[in-house]
Order: structure tokens, then sequence, then C-alpha cells
């Protein structure tokens, strides 16, 4: 952003990602194969953390430090997704796309997307030439994505073994993460990456700054578009008539974690206005006895 040699690299990042997704959405359209899809994302972005770190060749300690904490991310949440979903079957979000190439090549557009515009804060650490002392900064930031990645991790595997449990078949899951947040995985991704971004702070001067746009475009997306909404919808409409669900919505956080006791006894312009419980996270639960 600030030299030529910056914008190679993002140039060069932009190439990769969109050829990388693209050869999945070529495997997926012509095969009706959409089992990789996630796994496509979560490695793209250690694609792009190596490469990187590689090609600058620089070897900063806060360089390498980033690129092993995002590829340590994707490692872990690609092989994860990867593995639930072979487990699962065939993943429901692509129902309407499948014979559908237009709405097909959108998403995996949007994932392209979404996968270089998050690394954003990497990529500008790793293609500079500055290697400021490490300060207070990297430590909050490593500490962050240590917080959440953690989070994401525990909460994932306590779905998982929620699900193939099969006393719980049929059920949400509301046990350990998932009884403090309606959405842990989703909380600890949004921390984590606002962690790499804050640690890439010392590194940052004048345009490069707009890198921000990384962690507040993942933000948006889990708040407003593909996370969040899709899975409350999903949730209302198969869980909505249940009183003990309604129960469970009302006194869960949608994403920040708080005790269900406390978060209840708050009045609901506070939940609106700054824990995110907004009414778009309602529209598929039926009218009949809701109250918030």
């Amino acid at each position: 952003m600030g030299t030529v040699l910056d914008s190679h690299f993002l140039a060069l990042t932009a190439i990769v990602t969109v050829g990388y997704q693209l050869l999945f959405f070529i495997v997926t359209a012509l095969l009706k194969f959409d089992k990789v899809t996630d796994f496509a994302g979560s490695t793209n972005f250690i694609i792009l953390a190596a490469l990187t770190l590689i090609l600058k060749g620089t070897w900063y300690f806060r360089q390498v430090v980033l690129s092993v904490l995002v590829i340590i991310w994707g490692l872990r949440l690609g092989l994860f997704l990867l593995m639930r979903i072979l487990q699962w079957g065939e993943d429901r979000r692509f129902d309407e796309m499948r014979s559908n190439l237009g709405k097909l090549a959108v998403f995996w557009t949007f994932q392209a997307v979404w996968v270089w515009t998050v690394s954003l804060p990497l990529t500008v650490v790793n293609s500079s030439d500055r290697d400021p002392a490490l300060d207070v900064r990297d430590i909050i930031g490593w500490i962050m994505w240590s917080i959440g990645t953690s989070f994401e991790a525990t909460a994932d595997q306590q779905k998982l073994a929620f699900k193939n449990a099969p006393e719980n078949r049929g059920k949400w899951c509301n046990v350990g993460l998932w009884s403090y947040t309606r959405h842990p995985n989703y909380f600890g991704e949004i921390f984590l990456w606002w962690g790499i971004f804050v640690a890439s702070a010392p590194v940052l001067k004048g345009a490069e700054w707009l890198v921000i746009l990384g962690p507040i475009f993942l933000t948006l997306l889990l708040l407003f578009l593909s996370g969040i909404p899709l899975l409350e919808d999903s949730a209302d409409k198969k869980f909505g008539n249940a009183p003990a669900y309604r129960n469970y919505k009302r006194r869960t956080s949608p994403l920040i974690p708080l005790p269900p006791s406390l978060y209840e006894s708050l009045p609901s312009w506070l939940k609106t206005v700054f824990l995110f419980e907004l009414p778009l996270y309602s529209r598929s639960l039926p009218p009949e006895g809701l109250a918030w």
C-alpha cells in the first residue's frame, strides 16, 4: 500500500486467491462435489501466509509469528471442517446452488474476497521492510489470537460431540461455551482476527491502516450476512415452537459470552445496541409467546 513492492504483493495475493478458489469452483461445478468448500477457504489463508513470508524473505520475528498463527488457525479449522462435512454428508448451504451455476459462482467469488480481505493485515506485515521493536500491541494481539482460537476450537469440538451423541438427535447445542453464547465459534473467529490486526499495528503506516477493513469485513459478514443470520433462521424454523429453545434464546447472548442469568436481566435496548441482539436474528421465530 505504501510502496510499489506492497502493491505487487497485494496484486499477487489477489491473483493467487482468485486462482485457488477458481480451481475449487470448477471442481464443484463439474462434479457437484461441495465437501471441500470450507477446506478451500481455510487453506487459502495458509497459502497466502506462507507465500508472502517466503517471497519477501526478510523473516522478521513479527512476520514469522503472525504467519505461524494464521497457518495454525487455517490448518485446525480446515481439517476440522473437512472431517465434519465428510462425516455428516452434503453441505446444505448448496442445496439451491448445485444446479445454478450463477449462484455457485457468486458464492466462490465472495469466498475469494473474504480470504483476500481478511488476510490484508498479514499480507502488509509480510511485505513490509519495516521491523519496529516489539511492543505491547504485539503481546495483546497474540493473546487475543490465543483466546479467540481456543474459544473457536473448543466450541467446535463441543458442538461436534453434542451432535454425535444419539440422545441429542434433533436438539440444539446448549452445552459448554454454547450455554454462554449462541455462536461461540464466531465470537472466537472475530476475536482472533482482530488480534492479528492489533499485532500488525506496529508496522502499519499511512494508508496501510486501511487493512483494518479485514477484521471489519469479517465482523460484518458474520453479524449480518453469511454467519449468525443464516444459523439463527435455520434454528428458529426448526425449534422455534419449542418453549425450551425460546427460553435458551432469550437467556443466551447471540455473540459475546455472558452468564445466562446476567444476560436475561439486561434491558432490551442494551442487548440490541451493545450485544448484537438484533431483530434480524428473530425474523424467522414464530411470533406467538415471544417475549424479550
